[in-house]
């Protein structure tokens, strides 16, 4: 039946209620690596957080950004406009009046009409003295006295429209009892906003107002303390605008003001409004003022409004820019984010705060003893799982790679062979992999000439007599040279990966990170992760591969492999007395104290790689000849290739020597699963 609305239909709009609930969720993916990556290079996960949030990602626009149109827009509203559209306006109104009424005077014959036309004539060159001075003329035209009216009605409703956003359209060919409903509007307020002032008790009293003229208040304030923030923004910014133009402009408009709708009163109250919200609200900027230089003329309102817009936008770049102290991602108005740049860009601003909270509900991040944030267990091992899959790439068709010698086998093949499981190292007996890949082909109502497709159950590996354990000493230089020729991060990207790769998938195996600046010092993976580069020194080997041999001394059953990645010569060693020896260029002594505890390292067995990053010829004299005297080989890698190869290194030490990938090892899906 028509008017009625069928109850088995429904109608769905925009969802309003906060974040969108069928939203997919957001990426911590590239946050945490990004927050990661700057840990590594020296800062701490506070500001590492902070400069993801400004930089944003591939596909999040970030805070500077976001700012940056925040600026523009600021920018835009003082470039494209003017301040004095209500007196353009007004001019062309009295011109109009004038331009009537002389063409009336000049039909009229008598005597009256001859001083009329002398007293239009005579009209002062000042819009604002002309208007107060016919403010009392006897209109002969009913089109000059219409348009003279509407300069009233237009001051009137342009003064409200300054304190009350929306009045100039909302009193638009308003009858007189309209005008005189919104004159006792504005002195109930006053009334009610000097009783709040004087300390009364103005609940009831703000209840009578609402009820009375709440629809001139689309905020819907819910007390009076409310109500008077929202028009003080507004009455501030009118303040600023007057403060705005300049002095002739500024006298011309207090002048006309008392034409407002034909009635003084209506000005009084409105700076009586003026006054009272300024004492209640003394921190609202009422003496700032701008520069427009624009074409569009705003009026009253208009002008007022974009004073307000330009506070608001002030507020917001604060607000992006995180820099006051205690500053918070939810302290940005997404509202006024909308408003002035639209639903996207607040949208933005939304995904950055949700990661920001997802990063630490989470558990990305928590906090230290020391109150501030720090990466969490579960963070350091997703940025451990990310660098993997990066050095799984790069292991499958490595470059940038040179190695001067080969290490030999880990273990004596016993000349059997079993299936493939996942996390073996032993390498594959092609003749029973290609064997049952040929039976399984045939069995399936293949042709084996045609070729064959291996696939995981095909696989049989050859057993050695024992699948050791591995004690894998990583010993990084962490001396200043490493910070200063841009290292540091890729070692901690290595030392990272690593750590993950043995801790979750050959948890047999023991890691011991070892970092060797000035001194030596044993290095838990946090540790590492956050060490700031400091401006030390020295570069003691010898003290790191002490601390090397006491680890290797506490696992005897486990195949020792040594790892050393390096830049410089060795130029410090440990003293009996525990006190490190200095000098450069790298003193005899210290190369004998570190080549004899090399040895002593080396005599346990221990398959070693020396990692040589630079191209300094004394340094890779050096290291090819201690990695010649200890069986050992070098790989001089790329900085970006550094992670493949030491994991690559560690691979083939567990599986025998062989050239080793991840494809090899764990399969495309098997590494992955879980």
């Amino acid at each position: 039946m028509a008017g009625r609305s069928d109850p088995r239909r429904s109608s769905y709009g925009r969802y309003d209620g906060g974040p969108d609930p069928l939203a997919p969720p957001v990426d911590l993916a590239e946050a945490l690596d990004a927050v990661g990556e700057d840990v590594m290079a020296g800062y701490s996960p506070e500001q590492a957080l902070r400069e993801y949030l400004r930089r944003g990602g591939e596909q999040q626009r970030g805070l500077d950004e976001i700012a940056a149109e925040v600026a523009r827009r600021r920018q835009q509203l003082l470039r494209n406009s003017r301040l004095d559209g209500t007196l353009t306006e007004i001019k062309e109104l009295l011109d109009a009046a004038v331009l009537a009424e002389r063409k009336q005077l000049a039909r009229d014959l008598d005597d009256d009409a001859r001083f009329a036309e002398l007293q239009i004539e005579n009209l002062p060159d000042s819009p604002a003295a002309a208007v107060n001075e016919l403010a009392d003329y006897d209109w002969r035209s009913p089109e000059a006295r219409e348009s003279f009216d509407k300069i009233k009605d237009l001051l009137g409703r342009e003064a409200l429209d300054q304190h009350f956003a929306g009045m100039k359209q909302a009193l638009e060919n308003a009858t007189d009892e309209d005008r005189q409903a919104i004159a006792e509007m504005v002195a109930d307020l006053n009334d009610l906003l000097a009783a709040h002032a004087r300390g009364e008790d103005t609940t009831a009293q703000f209840d009578q107002f609402m009820a009375r003229h709440g629809q001139h208040f689309p905020e819907s304030p819910r007390n009076v303390e409310e109500l008077i923030d929202t028009l003080a923004a507004r009455s501030a910014a009118a303040q600023r605008f007057r403060n705005s133009l300049n002095p002739e402009q500024r006298a011309e408009l207090d002048s006309l003001a008392q034409q407002a709708f034909g009635s003084p009163e209506l000005a009084d109250q409105l700076a009586r409004l003026s006054q009272n919200l300024q004492g209640l609200r003394p921190a609202e900027d009422w003496n700032g003022a701008e520069e427009f230089e624009g074409d569009q003329g705003l009026g009253m309102g208009e002008g007022a409004q974009a004073l307000q817009d330009l506070a608001e936008l002030d507020r917001l770049s604060e607000q992006l820019s995180q820099s006051y102290p205690g500053a918070r991602m939810d302290d940005i108005d997404l509202d006024a984010l909308t408003r002035q740049l639209g639903e996207d860009v607040a949208v933005d601003v939304r995904t950055l705060q949700q990661i920001a909270d997802e990063l630490r509900q989470t558990g990305m991040l928590s906090r230290s003893a020391d109150g501030g944030l720090k990466l969490s267990p579960k963070a350091m091992r997703q940025l451990g799982r990310a660098l993997l899959r990066d050095v799984a790439q790069k292991l499958s068709g490595r470059s940038g790679q040179r190695e001067t010698r080969q290490a030999g086998a880990a273990g004596e093949l016993s000349g059997a062979t079993r299936e493939w499981r996942f996390g073996d190292t032993e390498p594959w007996d092609v003749t029973r992999t290609v064997t049952n890949a040929v039976l399984r082909t045939v069995s399936e109502g293949g042709d084996a000439k045609r070729g064959v497709r291996l696939q995981l159950d095909d696989i049989e590996v050859s057993e050695t007599e024992a699948r050791t354990q591995s004690a894998v000493a990583l010993l990084v230089d962490t001396s200043f040279s490493m910070a200063m020729d841009g290292r540091w991060v890729p070692m901690k990207r290595t030392a990272l990966a690593l750590h993950h790769l043995v801790s979750t998938r050959f948890r047999g195996d023991q890691l011991e990170l070892i970092g060797f600046g000035r001194y030596a010092q044993k290095l838990s993976i946090e540790e590492l992760t956050a060490m700031d580069a400091k401006y030390d020194k020295g570069t003691n080997l010898h003290h790191g591969l002490l601390l090397a041999e006491r680890f290797f001394r506490r696992h005897p059953n486990a195949q020792p492999v040594l790892l050393v990645v390096t830049d410089g010569e060795p130029t410090a060693h440990l003293e009996r007395d525990g006190q490190t020896f200095f000098d450069y260029p790298p003193h005899p002594l210290t190369i004998a104290r570190t080549v004899t505890e090399l040895d002593a390292v080396t005599r346990f067995g221990a398959q070693t790689t020396f990692f040589r990053l630079g191209e300094d010829p004394g340094l890779a004299r050096f290291i090819q000849q201690m990695a010649d005297r200890v069986d050992g080989r070098v790989v001089s890698p790329e900085l970006d290739d550094l992670g493949a190869a030491v994991v690559g290194s560690y691979l083939g030490a567990r599986g025998g020597g062989r050239s080793a990938s991840f494809r090899d090892l764990f399969g495309e899906r098997g590494f992955w699963a879980g």
